[in-house]
């Protein structure tokens, strides 16, 4: 009787669902993992799992010199995989060294580029965003005009709406400038894109050697950028495929001819539009070659019942996934949980969040200690939670009553307080407990 050894694989980054499935299929997995993730600890790693810590997952060095120090070679080795932002194109170029099937590093660059992905967006007759490159953020003297009325300033392959911001003025590319040079931020090349209105759609989806086997679209309650600005915590839902059909018979053309634009063949895609009501116009925003981050795969499976992240792993084999889409017919949507900046003293546990009207499935990330920072990105959040309702509008009403909710139970220390501040807080914190000044007899 022959015995087959299982597929090997190996995933740079932490990925908890992509592990999962792994697992699920008997594959002999070996995951990178950089100082950052294994210090924040929040994502549980399966014990069939091999782990390899570097100070670094975004550096091919790093992941080279791992795999030399475990005796790992490119015959170990029959898949390579990620879905984190920022080393798919070292993934790209690794897979190539190691002469394996990936996104290829060409194609990886215009997911991570914006500029250059607009540029094949528009060559391709597709509506998207004028832009123009910042080569130094720090340096904006030689800018004497925007070229657009509005422009959004961010980096030039950011992630997360961090360090995105809207200008109208060089005056206020100017202000952001001295900021970010304060800050001495690493990112210095950024993009400024003329601003495009509307509500900002999501797709989706998975690539087989060129075919569109599923893809799920939807909106976020706020674009990204309003979201950040207003401090309001990020949302989405994905349409219904029957009772919104609209809406994928306008998305699905352009989703198709923007994918074939930057020329992914295989694997996930997130990509994010923006929608003129009025109009029905869709305009190209921005496209990644991972699995969508926040409840992405959560709210996927809860409405479709397909798996992302074990579609994923059995692409990246080189397997056609054998889909069994079965659309649930509730209203299905992701939100997060937020807090103020501070420190963090306590929060629900998810077991209340889930005691809540609608509430399926809840995490908490953020540990009782750590610290809640200010809002700078769209994955500002100390938690995450779904929800299912009847329709669009009940759904929203869930996230509020939630959000009502869950804030007043928050424990935080708001950062920046004075002294005095802090014992007036103590008195909340610890009702009955003096702080205070005490005098002897």
């Amino acid at each position: 009787m022959e015995h087959t050894n299982p597929p090997r694989i190996l995933i740079v980054g932490l990925d908890r669902y992509g592990m999962r499935a792994c697992v699920r299929l008997g594959l002999e997995t070996t995951v990178i993992c950089g100082a950052a993730s294994w210090d924040q600890g929040h994502i549980a790693i399966p014990d069939e799992v091999t782990v390899l810590l570097v100070d670094d997952h975004t550096s091919a060095e790093a992941v080279l010199m791992a795999l030399a120090r475990a005796g790992l070679t490119s015959r170990s080795f029959d898949a390579v995989y990620t879905t984190a932002e920022d080393s798919l194109v070292m993934v790209g170029l690794l897979a190539a060294h190691l002469g394996l099937p990936a996104v290829p590093p060409e194609v990886a660059v215009r997911f991570r580029d914006k500029s250059v992905q607009k540029q094949h967006i528009r060559a391709a007759g597709l509506a998207t965003a004028g832009a123009v490159v910042v080569d130094d953020v720090h340096e904006v003297s030689g800018v004497t005009e925007l070229g657009f009325a509005k422009a959004v300033l961010k980096p030039v392959a950011g992630a997360a709406t961090v360090r995105t911001s809207v200008v109208s003025s060089v005056a206020d590319l100017r202000r952001r400038s001295a900021e970010y040079r304060r800050q001495r931020t690493e990112q210095r090349t950024f993009v400024l894109e003329e601003f495009v209105r509307g509500e900002e759609w999501i797709a989706d989806g998975v690539l087989f050697e060129g075919e569109l086997l599923f893809c799920a679209i939807g909106r976020y309650g706020d674009p990204c950028l309003t979201a950040v600005d207003t401090g309001r915590p990020l949302n989405f839902r994905h349409f219904d495929p029957a009772r919104e059909s609209w809406a994928y018979d306008r998305a699905l053309p352009v989703i198709t001819a923007s994918l074939a634009a930057l020329g992914l063949r295989q694997g996930m895609f997130h990509m994010e539009l923006f929608h003129d009501p009025e109009s029905g116009a869709l305009t190209f925003g921005e496209c990644a070659a991972r699995r969508g981050g926040a409840l992405v795969q959560e709210v996927v499976q809860a409405k479709f019942n397909v798996d992302l992240a074990e579609t994923a792993i059995q692409v990246a084999l080189g397997r056609r996934p054998e889909l069994d889409v079965k659309i649930r017919p509730d209203t299905v949507g992701g939100a997060y949980l937020t807090a103020p900046p501070g420190l963090l003293l306590g929060c629900p546990s998810a077991a209340e969040v889930m005691a809540r009207p609608g509430v399926e499935f809840v995490r908490i990330e953020r540990p009782v200690g750590d610290r809640s920072p200010a809002v700078a990105g769209t994955d500002h959040r100390i938690g995450q939670f779904l929800v299912m309702a009847d329709t669009a509008e009940e759904l929203q009403e869930r996230f509020d009553e939630v959000w009502d909710w869950f804030g007043p139970q928050l424990r935080v220390v708001p950062d920046g307080l004075k002294p005095r501040e802090l014992r007036e807080l103590q008195t909340v914190l610890r009702p009955g407990v003096h702080f205070g000044d005490a005098l002897w007899q």
